[in-house]
């Protein structure tokens, strides 16, 4: 399958390499000294599963340089989508399938009105992996897992092509029939760890232990999922108990993107994140008030070090 690769940080990095292992003719849409590292010296993985390395790989900043894909994974962070997308326009064509697996609930929405929707899958990745340095992509999750569909439900044909193309990668990918419903799960558990160790400045371990930020992250996931209701995505019964679960495995050293994010100065996916419950909680008349108070004072920060407003 020829995939183009839009953005190659940790999720671009990782699971296009891992693509282009398994035979796919893969390119990264990159830019930057990630960009000079790709074309000198290859993609190296360095993963709690299988490290591996790419001494060469197919790498470019210029437009111009794509054709038509089979697919278009979008993997940029979500306050640089629209131009990313705009850039590798050219990648997308007639038969063209686009999957993003950035964090959020309206990116593929985004995405179409740039694109055309019709276009356009859902998809969310479970994984952890960052760019420890360009050329290296470090994957230290022990979960990895993609899932992903069609934005009106059901299986399709096109899903079906590659859900067959990631697991002949080595991928745990699954195809589901309610990918709003996966998204809104994901949602739910992202917004609640992202922003509070970026609040608190702490990894999940110690939120998870202390009684009052406990509380604070099991509220915060209610509120997302009163608004999930509230749309009439049909989220599992019992689902904030079992994210708290699921929670528990996680080492207690783990510090989401966001918190890296914040403590590197770069910018912070928080309008996608806490910023989208804030405003749908106005929208929809659904009280919010500890997401609210997770963007209000982190949004000083969101564009990093160096870029508050005055």
């Amino acid at each position: 399958m020829n995939i183009v690769v839009v953005g190659t940080g940790g999720l671009g990095g990782y699971y296009g390499a891992r693509l282009a292992r398994a035979g796919s003719e893969v390119t990264f849409f990159a830019r930057g000294a990630q960009l000079a590292a790709l074309r000198e010296g290859g993609l190296r993985v360095e993963s709690v599963h299988e490290p591996f390395t790419l001494p060469s790989v197919r790498a470019t900043d210029r437009p111009a340089e794509l054709a038509p894909a089979d697919l278009v994974l979008v993997t940029v962070k979500s306050y640089g989508l629209e131009e990313a997308v705009r850039m590798a326009a050219p990648a997308v064509g007639p038969r063209t399938a686009v999957l993003p697996l950035l964090n959020g609930v309206d990116i593929s929405e985004r995405i179409g009105a740039i694109v055309g929707i019709e276009r356009v899958l859902g998809g969310l990745a479970y994984v952890f992996a960052f760019v420890a340095e360009p050329g290296v992509i470090r994957q230290v999750s022990p979960f990895d897992r993609i899932q992903f569909g069609e934005l009106g439900g059901g299986l399709s044909e096109r899903g079906r092509a590659i859900e067959s193309v990631l697991r002949d990668a080595g991928i745990d990918a699954t195809q589901v029939e309610d990918v709003r419903a996966a998204l809104w799960t994901k949602f739910l558990m992202l917004t609640a760890s992202a922003g509070l160790t970026a609040l608190t400045r702490s990894t999940i371990g110690p939120i998870r232990t202390d009684p009052d930020t406990r509380a604070l992250l099991e509220g915060c996931m209610h509120e997302v999922e009163a608004l999930a209701r509230e749309q009439g995505i049909a989220l599992e019964e019992g689902i904030v108990a079992r994210t708290l679960e699921w929670m528990e495995g996680l080492p207690g050293d783990l510090r989401p993107s966001m918190l890296l994010d914040l403590e590197q100065g770069r910018p912070l996916e928080l309008e996608a994140l806490n910023g989208t419950v804030a405003r749908l909680g106005q929208k929809l008349g659904v009280p919010v008030p500890i997401n609210r108070f997770i963007h209000a004072a982190l949004k000083l920060h969101a564009a990093g070090a160096g870029n508050a407003p005055a």
